[in-house]
């Protein structure tokens, strides 16, 4: 496909805006074929392939809301009143006879009310003697119980497809009785990282040689979100190897993403080499950190269709920016899950931040409360892109506008918040 490849250079000279590249990214894929049922217990982080329905009722029955005393009553008693006590109603093992006009039973949380049952005084209200039960203190309207379908009724949707499940669904869906569902394939995704000069952590490192950490860092990066790395390379600035890896990958994988060797130096073979093997869709990007981004489609080898590439900045805190910004979105469209961005809000700066205009920037920063309660946003130490401390503890990516220069310290900026949902 190299002869028909796009020019090297459809973008503005200073890189494409992030928005616009995401959009550019988004609009070239389509969702991936293909489910498989798998158990509950297998299910956390997948995407739902098909809606869920209930099969029943549920809970099924009435039950009471707190431990108390069942009865029969049409309106709401009065202080003095008075029942016969005639039985006991536990969870699994339910009073089985219909409660008539003048008795009550004693229940417990959860427990099924039975036939006639029309209301439960909580047991602070009452009074037990011998048989006989009396309410002293006054009753409110509160019924205290449970609806047969509080959580469900009969061929209600419990679950809609392309939802990424949470713990919050999968216990409603256990709670309904379901044991497994079909979930969305999720993509495999193939790593290349480039670079003469890495050498593996806890190996000597030789003169200007350096430890390799994008693969540690995107790999975890990745599980963290709920993605498998399925197929990983370290290979050396070599264009015959780095061809070699590329196809390999793509034969394998319905993602391939690359780190280093995507700028404009002699042995940044990345972006020449996607647009042999494929098509570059654009190049570098209008960002701080990381400019040097490519986004194409390499062919696969033997078929006629392709996988997309992204190839991200060799810089580590550049490279996993980039992959939450334009990655993460893409896998979320693979998978058919809805395209879900970080969440935004508005923060102050918690202290002044020194930086030049020029570039829009997605800098790092804790999140703190201040005395009034308000949202503050604390930058520490360098932002350099290859200094991965600036990703610890960080809570915030805040967007600076390309136009702002120097910060004050109070200064309002929109931020993209990487905390996970618990639920």
């Amino acid at each position: 496909m190299s002869n028909n490849a796009a020019p090297l250079e459809p973008y503005p000279r200073e890189g494409l805006p992030l928005d616009e590249a995401r959009r550019q990214v988004l609009a070239a894929l389509t969702p991936l074929a293909g489910s498989e049922t798998l158990p509950l217990a297998q299910a956390l982080g997948r995407v739902s392939a098909a809606p869920v329905l209930a099969a029943a009722a549920v809970p099924g029955f009435r039950a009471s809301i707190m431990d108390g005393y069942a009865l029969a009553a049409v309106s709401v008693p009065q202080v003095g009143h008075s029942w016969r006590l005639v039985g006991r109603s536990a969870p699994g093992a339910p009073y089985t006879a219909p409660l008539l006009e003048g008795e009550a039973i004693r229940i417990l949380t959860g427990a099924p009310l039975p036939e006639g049952a029309t209301r439960v005084l909580p047991q602070e209200l009452v009074q037990a003697a011998g048989e006989r039960l009396s309410l002293v203190r006054e009753a409110g309207p509160n019924p205290w119980i449970r609806a047969a379908t509080e959580e469900a009724a009969p061929g209600q949707e419990l679950l809609a497809a392309g939802v990424r499940l949470g713990p919050a669904d999968l216990g409603r869906l256990a709670s309904c009785g379901v044991a497994a569902l079909a979930l969305r394939r999720r993509p495999r995704l193939g790593l290349l990282i480039s670079g003469d000069e890495l050498v593996p952590a806890g190996s000597p490192r030789g003169p200007g040689q350096i430890w390799e950490s994008n693969g540690t860092l995107l790999a975890a990066l990745l599980a963290r979100l709920g993605v498998e790395v399925a197929e990983q390379r370290v290979v050396a600035d070599a264009p015959e190897r780095l061809r070699a890896a590329l196809l390999e990958l793509a034969a394998g994988c319905d993602v391939v993403v690359s780190t280093g060797g995507v700028s404009a130096g002699d042995s940044d073979w990345i972006r020449p080499l996607l647009a042999e093997l494929g098509q570059v869709s654009f190049w570098k990007l209008f960002l701080k950190p990381g400019r040097p981004f490519a986004f194409g489609q390499l062919q696969r080898p033997g078929a006629d269709e392709s996988v997309p590439l992204f190839g991200l900045p060799g810089n580590p805190v550049a490279s996993a920016i980039t992959a939450l910004q334009l990655l993460v979105p893409a896998l979320q469209l693979l998978e058919g899950a809805p395209v879900q961005p970080l969440p935004r809000l508005k923060v102050r700066l918690a202290a002044a931040l020194q930086r030049g205009a020029g570039r829009p920037e997605l800098a790092r920063a804790r999140l703190q409360v201040g005395p009034e309660g308000e949202l503050l946003a604390l930058v520490e130490g360098s932002q350099a892109s290859s200094r991965i401390g600036s990703l610890q503890g960080a809570d915030l990516l805040l967007e600076i506008p390309a136009e702002l220069g120097a910060l004050a310290a109070g200064t309002e900026l929109w931020a993209q918040l990487l905390r996970l949902p618990i639920f």
